[in-house]
């Protein structure tokens, strides 16, 4: 129905005729001229309309916007005067000779060229109408453009795109499965996978070294700007590699994808131990286009008369740390307790602090309400943190933890407000993580998943699993992670001691992995991978400020898709398929229980 797209018209077609499909986007009536706005996925075009075509012109003047069209016209510049350098189709117009309606449409819920000042409660609802909205469709196209430079970079190396299924059953990865009931076997269910991580595995073991699928991943946990219930993973994995050829990959596909779409060449990946970041940013992701950095001062504050940092600097499980802001001295007390009141969202009971006014002057140079308590050890702190005239220190004192997240997201949040980002894209690898955490439950956590591959044998692990390394890898850009990725465990007796660590018993290894397990003594290939978010690479490409933006339709925050209504209730008639039966719902109206 139509010979060309919109935004594909230019000064080459002039005289030319052409047929345009799409929507109104904008309708002018000027002295008894119309002009269209007509818009599709690829730009919108100006149309003329004169009166001279009596057809064309009355279906012009009944068109209204978001109606649907179909226009034949002839290209020509506009006139000295009237172009549009803000449009890529700004030298020229469409003067209409046949205005056909194709449909009309009612008055949208918003106008698209002012969403602005639209919820986003009402853009959700009415998503479909929000997709055509220039912005988002550009977004989209990038996406698209993105999953097709992955896919060629990773066929021309060798990587077959391979399905694995999504009705499988729960297994722990870090998150509450979806479950799906099963009609063909009552009580039992499927839950949907969080990552498709134990079938790439077994196609590694089936012989197929290299794999790769953009996956859909659902995960049932609390949501926020880079969550979503359901989302889309670059997934792949190979045979007979290490770490570092993994990550000589992903490095070059990610080199070659910013290439390609952004047309921006990426500065050098460097690598960075755990323990580092953590130490020096207070994160596993750390933002390196931010220059501030974190400092321990538990040495000098054991002795001090101020159990605020004496207490933490003495205990087992406690850190305090100082974050040197340069010309920071400048910022109001009022500012300062803003930032006081943000680090209690992570936990911070405060945030002491100390304003170098004049070091010249020695104490007096000094404005804190902590100097006092710590005099003898202020000059050799201040060294330390490299302090000058005009800055500010920030403190942290707590537990581990929290000083390290409440300072870490301290230092994001300073890096924004202040702007003091010194590049643009600033890509990291994070390597050397611990295997396991103790997060204070009854069983020992696996850091990343319980198929990750130590950096020791089966004795040492066994003698000192707190202390053991895990062959995992990040790929972390500007404070994102990007994805996540480790050498997996190929023999039987380590992928044994691993769970046995976890405190899952032999019954229960059986019952949750016992397919694996099986598979395993098959002659299994020493492999890894690593899995990229897709959305949250999307999202960082656009410049959005959330996943929600670069997914076409996307739940809220309560993991509930507006535009559908869903999840939604169901029929009596398929839960009784399904063997299930719902509890009945509190009367609270009648009985207040």
């Amino acid at each position: 129905m139509r010979s060309h797209y919109c935004g594909q018209l230019n000064e080459i077609l002039v005289d030319q005729t052409v047929t345009l499909c799409g929507w109104v986007h904008r309708r002018r009536d000027h002295g008894g001229v119309i002009f269209l706005d007509m818009r599709d996925r690829d730009g919108i075009a100006q149309v003329v309309v004169d009166p001279d075509t009596a057809e064309a012109f009355a279906n012009a003047d009944s068109a209204r916007n978001e109606y649907v069209l179909r226009i034949v016209g002839r290209v020509r510049l506009r006139p000295e005067g009237t172009q549009n350098a803000k449009m890529p189709t700004g030298l020229i117009e469409v003067l209409a000779s046949k205005v056909e309606v194709l449909n009309t449409a009612a008055t949208p819920p918003f106008q698209l060229d002012e969403h602005g000042k639209v919820g986003e409660e009402v853009r959700l609802k009415h998503r479909y109408i929000d997709l055509r909205r220039p912005e988002m469709v550009e977004k989209l196209r990038l996406r698209s453009r993105i999953t097709h430079s992955v896919r060629a970079f990773l066929e021309g190396q060798g990587f077959l795109d391979i399905e694995t299924p999504v009705l499988t059953r729960a297994t722990p990865e870090g998150a509450r499965d979806y479950l799906v009931p099963s009609r063909t076997h009552p009580g039992s269910f499927f839950a949907l996978p969080q990552s498709p991580q134990l079938f790439k595995q077994l196609l590694m073991v089936s012989g197929f070294d290299r794999y790769y699928q953009i996956a859909k991943c659902f995960r049932d946990e609390d949501l926020r700007a880079d969550r979503q219930p359901e989302f889309t993973q670059i997934d792949l994995e190979a045979s007979f590699v290490n770490e570092d050829d993994i990550m000589a990959i992903t490095e070059s596909m990610v080199r070659q994808l910013f290439r390609d779409v952004l047309d921006v060449e990426l500065p050098a990946f460097p690598r960075m131990g755990w323990d580092e970041a953590m130490s020096r940013y207070g994160s596993d992701k750390p933002d390196l286009r931010i220059p501030l950095m974190l400092t321990d001062v538990d040495d000098l504050m054991k002795q001090v008369d101020f159990k605020v940092f004496s207490g933490p600097a003495n205990a087992d499980d406690g850190r305090v740390a100082a974050l040197k802001v340069p010309n920071g001295a400048v910022l109001s007390r009022k500012e300062i307790d803003d930032y006081t009141r943000f680090v209690g969202i992570y936990g911070a009971r405060g945030l002491a602090w100390i304003k170098v006014n004049d070091r010249s002057k020695g104490l007096e140079g000094l404005q804190s309400p902590i100097v006092k308590f710590m005099e003898n050890v202020v000059e050799e702190l201040l060294d330390r943190v490299g302090a000058e005239d005009g800055d500010l220190v920030f403190f942290g004192a707590d537990k581990t933890r929290i000083v390290n997240e409440s300072l870490g997201a301290l230092r994001v949040k300073l890096g924004e407000d202040l702007n003091l980002y010194t590049r643009d894209w600033a890509p990291l690898w994070v390597v050397d993580f611990p295997m396991f955490e103790d997060d204070g439950s009854a069983r020992m956590q696996a850091l990343h998943h319980p198929f990750t591959a130590p950096a020791c044998d089966v004795e040492t692990l066994k003698a000192d699993p707190i202390a053991a390394l895990s062959r995992a890898y990040d790929m972390v850009l500007n404070g994102t992670e990007l994805g996540g990725g480790s050498i997996r465990i190929h023999d039987r007796h380590m992928q044994s001691t691993v769970l046995e660590v976890l405190g899952i018993g032999e019954e229960e290894a059986r019952e949750k992995f016992g397919f694996l397990l099986d598979a395993l003594q098959y002659g299994a290939p020493p492999h890894g991978g690593l899995a990229f978010g897709l959305d949250r690479l999307v999202m960082l490409m656009t410049g959005a400020r959330s996943i929600r933006e670069v997914i076409a339709f996307p739940k809220t925050q309560s993991a509930a898709c507006l535009m559908t209504d869903a999840p939604s209730e169901v029929d009596a008639e398929q839960l009784k398929d399904l063997n299930i039966r719902l509890r009945q719902k509190a009367k609270t109206e009648t009985t207040g229980e």
